[in-house]
């Protein structure tokens, strides 16, 4: 991996608003972390995987469509996936879900699982607030940057 990968690693984690990524590719490993920026930053629990950076120029191209068909006020932040995966919104089949429309959820708490490669993802919000909207069914697929909720902060 040259240093333009990861420049274009760097772009991505600040486009999408993530503050660590974790890749490996031709068994490199490469774990990016930075501060917090703008919007809604998302931490990932467990192994990550490169398809999510495999993905991207997809989603990219993707991305609009998908903007325009989630209406959101001013005062909502999306939460981003940060990786390609299948979207679970509970740890298992009976148990309830982590975050429904209506929930106060707050920072740290794990709103939602992506299992991508069979590992389980935990994704944790780093916003104190009310879901208002749940932009995935669970067991879809999703897409790396694709939004998963819409949160209104406190």
């Amino acid at each position: 991996m040259n240093k333009k990968e990861i420049e274009g690693l760097v772009e991505l984690m600040e486009e999408h608003g993530l503050v660590e990524m974790e890749l490996e590719k031709e068994g490199l490993k490469i774990k990016l972390r930075k501060g917090s920026v703008g919007g809604a930053p998302i931490y990932v629990t467990g192994e990550g995987t490169g398809e999510a950076v495999l993905q991207t120029q997809r989603y990219v191209s993707e991305k609009a469509a998908t903007e325009t068909a989630t209406p959101k006020t001013r005062k909502e932040v999306e939460i981003k996936s940060p990786m390609v995966g299948t979207f679970y919104t509970a740890p298992s089949p009976d148990a309830p879900s982590y975050a429904d429309v209506g929930s106060q959820i707050k920072v740290g708490e794990v709103i939602c699982i992506i299992e991508a490669m069979k590992l389980m993802n935990e994704i944790k919000s780093e916003v104190k607030g009310k879901v208002v909207q749940v932009l995935v069914e669970n067991g879809e697929p999703v897409e790396f940057g694709q939004p998963l909720f819409l949160v209104e902060p406190e």
